[in-house]
């Protein structure tokens, strides 16, 4: 008897104990998840541009528009299923709408001021879509992204209206709005 109670014993040593890992932080996870959808598209962007013959340096403004024109017909094509809320999925909108509103709060009135200086810009853009080369770029103020994700050079944020585009500068491709900013 006392030999199964000590086998019973050391049996139960030997079961692992709980092991506890420690909570993920939720925004972390959702921005985590952004990043990794904008390096899977720079990763499909390399890929695409690969194939295509490369712009020599030239001050041509052509080419250079041919070039860009170019690129983005080839990823429209890559992305020909792309929707809105490929990159901003409703967590990932829900998040930069809540850093948005949290720059706003601290710097509302220079963001304000910042978005009235510049060229007003109304109009609705579509994911996929082209952005317009007679619509001037309005700047994004820094105090208003600060919180977001860096982006890689190729990739930028703008303002538009009450809307959130990233945009693929070089292509200038359209890959996902958030509307309704705060604001």
């Amino acid at each position: 008897m006392r030999a199964l109670a000590a086998i019973a014993l050391v049996g139960a040593s030997i079961v692992p104990a709980q092991v506890t890992h420690p909570a993920v932080n939720p925004d972390s996870a959702i921005i985590a998840d952004f990043e990794k959808r904008v390096a899977d598209y720079m990763q499909m962007r390399k890929s695409v541009e690969s194939h295509m013959p490369a712009l020599k340096p030239t001050p041509s403004v052509d080419q250079i528009e041919h070039h860009e024109t170019e690129l983005g017909k080839e990823l429209r094509n890559a992305r020909a299923r792309a929707n809105e809320g490929d990159f901003f999925t409703p967590p990932v909108a829900a998040e930069f709408k809540r850093l948005i509103g949290i720059a706003m709060e601290a710097d509302g009135k220079k963001i304000r001021e910042s978005l009235r200086h510049a060229e007003p810009v109304r109009m609705h853009l579509r994911v996929n879509g082209r952005y317009p080369h007679n619509v001037p770029l309005q700047s994004t103020p820094p105090s208003l992204i600060r919180n977001l994700p860096m982006l890689p050079p190729e990739i930028e944020y703008r303002i538009i209206g009450s809307e959130l585009i990233l945009l693929d500068a070089k292509a200038n491709l359209v890959l996902d709005v958030i509307e309704g900013l705060p604001g």
